[in-house]
C-alpha cells in the first residue's frame, strides 16, 4: 500500500487550490454514487494537517496522506495521482500492490 504524486500533478493541487509549499492534504474515502475502487465510495481530499497519518507522499512541497482509519480504502493496492496535460486534470490510478494476487486496475479522473 502506497501512495505517490507526480510532479506535475502536485502543482495542478497548488493551483487549483492556491496551496504553498507546506500545504497538507488529505486522501479519504468518502460516499458517492460512483465509485472508483469500492462501489459506493470515492476519493475525498481536504486541505488540513495530518492527525494520525498512516501512508505519506510529498511531491513539489506538499505532503499528501491518508489517515489509519481510512486505509481500508487503499488495502492492496497502491494509489498514484498523475496529471492529465491534455485534459488539465488529475488521475487517480490504482495498482495492485500485492505481487500474483489478482485484483482489477480502477481509475477515475477529478471531476472539476
Amino acid at each position: 500500500m502506497s501512495i505517490s504524486v507526480s510532479p506535475d500533478a502536485a502543482s495542478w493541487f497548488k493551483r487549483e487550490l492556491g496551496l504553498t509549499d507546506g500545504a497538507h492534504i488529505r486522501l479519504f474515502p468518502r460516499y458517492s454514487s460512483g465509485g472508483g475502487l469500492h462501489p459506493g465510495f470515492s476519493l475525498g481530499i481536504a486541505v488540513e494537517p495530518p492527525g494520525r497519518p498512516g501512508l505519506e507522499a510529498a511531491s513539489e512541497g506538499v505532503e499528501f496522506y491518508m489517515e489509519e482509519q481510512d486505509l481500508w480504502y487503499m488495502d492492496g493496492y497502491d494509489l498514484s495521482i498523475i496529471y492529465l496535460a491534455e485534459e488539465d486534470d488529475i488521475e487517480y490510478r490504482y495498482d495492485p500492490s500485492t505481487a500474483g494476487e489478482e485484483a482489477p486496475t480502477a481509475a477515475g479522473s477529478a471531476n472539476k
